[in-house]
């Protein structure tokens, strides 16, 4: 079950964390900084999330840590995906 909430909450971050980073850093000189920055938000929420639910990821405190960044950056690549085809389809851009 903590692999369940653990997967949800980043998935759902990751969805929203591009909007929440275009809508920051959408600016003359600042739009090439929102994919990083989303990246790098999903990989703090997900190194917290493998820290905070021993049962998402197995092993020593740093092990959870870095496994949980990893599938934070993977939840925001989804994330970027699915943004990606809500913005243009199926059929490309």
């Amino acid at each position: 079950m903590t692999k369940v909430v653990g997967w949800a909450l980043l998935l759902a971050a990751g969805v929203v964390s591009l909007s929440l980073a275009a809508s920051v850093l959408d600016g003359q000189g600042t739009e090439n900084w929102i994919l990083p920055a989303q990246l790098a938000s999903v990989a703090v929420l997900g190194g917290i999330v493998g820290a905070v639910l021993p049962g998402f990821v197995r092993g020593t405190t740093g092990r959870r840590v870095a496994l949980g960044a990893a599938y934070g950056v993977a939840a925001g690549l989804v994330g970027v995906l699915v943004f990606f085809l809500l913005l243009s389809g199926f059929d490309g851009a």
